[in-house]
């Protein structure tokens, strides 16, 4: 079946407004998703019948929601390819799925110990591992990049050696676009027994992900970057790699007794989800999964390459236009710089014309340092653009630099 883009677009109504009089072009998807009909019909239906905390309740709403809840956790297993619905957690999100890990693999690691992440991570996926390290005495290293913007994989085998505790890399950078090699890195990986986490930030709106033909032990998705509610992620792991690890909070629904002398703890996955969930998010979400499957998440990812080519070659005869990430495989962002101009007044111009754009670091400091930039205008794209979106977006842009030179 072909691809049916305005009826897509007629699926998200935020979309159909104008922004200081003129038309929204909403090129901001690689920050968060728009979020469809079936999305908030899912929510509010969840609102005006079912509205109850969720497992410990024997009165109907409360079966209801739990039944709902753990519906989307089979439906995210079946999604991922997970081995079982007990490996996979709801989170608040990526950093709070990584934190959830870093903190955990503080009782396992050794100050003999090294983490190997890359120079294309977005910040949840540095931070938490210098955390670490600090706490532990354990060596932080990271795999760098050239000038491209891609991984140098030479440096594989020196950095990811018999003492590496842990490797952890995103699957596509939210900065540059930049599609990395998941099974090269992971082989070295397994090679010498590390653990391995992949960030999914990025590739969960884009391509379709197995991770146990990837063997990988951890792998995370936000919600909201899959056209879902914010404040709600998910956090795979392998059933042995997470019976090893501690809970990262503590209180109720992860505990299994509780006295004044101590406490044990409830069996996964509920052991990581200390407190109420994020019940209506989780609802949500699993109603933008369905959503995106009905598509077709390979439609989708062709639909967004095509953009992405389309918008390459057309904003690149902007004079000043400069592409900062140059990967031979990409997904659907595009970083750029204009000779003579800053990031955030092209921002902010073109917001005037109703383009929403997102500038700055993009929680990607080290990367920016590596370009010797202070930041980037980023165009990123979803299954609802539009060519005729990207032609409002040259033009507009083309005013914008014409203003500021």
């Amino acid at each position: 079946m072909a691809y049916d883009v305005q009826y897509i677009r007629s699926q998200f109504p935020i979309l159909d407004q104008q922004i200081h009089g003129r038309p929204l072009v909403y090129l901001d998807n690689a920050a968060t998703a728009q979020k469809p009909i079936a999305v908030v019909d899912a929510i509010r239906d969840y609102y005006f019948k079912d509205n109850a905390n969720v497992h410990r309740g024997v009165h109907t709403l409360s079966q209801r929601a739990t039944d709902a809840m753990e519906a989307v956790r089979e439906q995210v297993r079946a999604h991922i390819g997970a081995r079982e619905t007990a490996e996979v957690i709801f989170t608040r999100g990526i950093t709070d799925s990584i934190n959830t890990i870093a903190f955990g693999m503080g009782a396992v690691v050794k100050p003999e110990h090294n983490i190997v992440i890359t120079a294309l991570e977005h910040h949840s996926n540095i931070v938490p591992w210098q955390m670490l390290c600090e706490r532990t005495g354990a060596t932080l290293r990271y795999i760098p990049i050239n000038d491209k913007g891609e991984l140098v994989l030479d440096s594989l085998e020196d950095l990811i050696d018999e003492n590496t505790a842990m490797v952890a890399f995103n699957h596509i950078s939210n900065a540059l676009g930049t599609i990395n090699p998941v099974e090269t890195i992971l082989a070295r990986a397994k090679a010498v027994g590390a653990w391995t986490l992949v960030d999914g930030a990025q590739s969960g709106p884009h391509a379709m992900v197995n991770v146990q033909e990837w063997d990988v032990d951890f792998f995370t998705l936000a919600s909201h970057k899959m056209y879902g509610p914010t404040g709600l992620g998910v956090l795979y792991g392998k059933r042995e790699r997470l019976e090893a690890l501690p809970p990262y909070q503590g209180g109720g629904e992860m505990i299994a007794t509780v006295t004044m002398e101590k406490s044990t703890y409830a069996d996964i996955p509920h052991k990581f989800e200390a407190g109420t969930p994020h019940i209506e998010g989780v609802i949500g979400f699993g109603a933008a999964l369905k959503f995106m499957n009905d598509i077709g998440i390979d439609a989708i990812a062709a639909h967004e390459a095509e953009l992405l080519d389309y918008a390459t070659e057309t904003l690149s005869s902007i004079e000043g236009f400069r592409v900062i990430g140059t990967a031979a495989h990409k997904a659907s962002v595009l970083s750029f710089l204009v000779e003579g101009t800053h990031p955030y007044d092209l921002g902010v111009l073109l917001d005037q014309q109703g383009i929403a754009v997102r500038t700055g670091q993009h929680c990607t400091q080290p990367i920016m340092d590596q370009f010797c930039i202070a930041g980037t205008a980023r165009a990123s794209f979803a299954m609802y653009n539009t060519k005729e979106e990207i032609d409002l977006f040259k033009a507009a842009l083309e005013r914008a630099v014409n203003m500021l030179k």
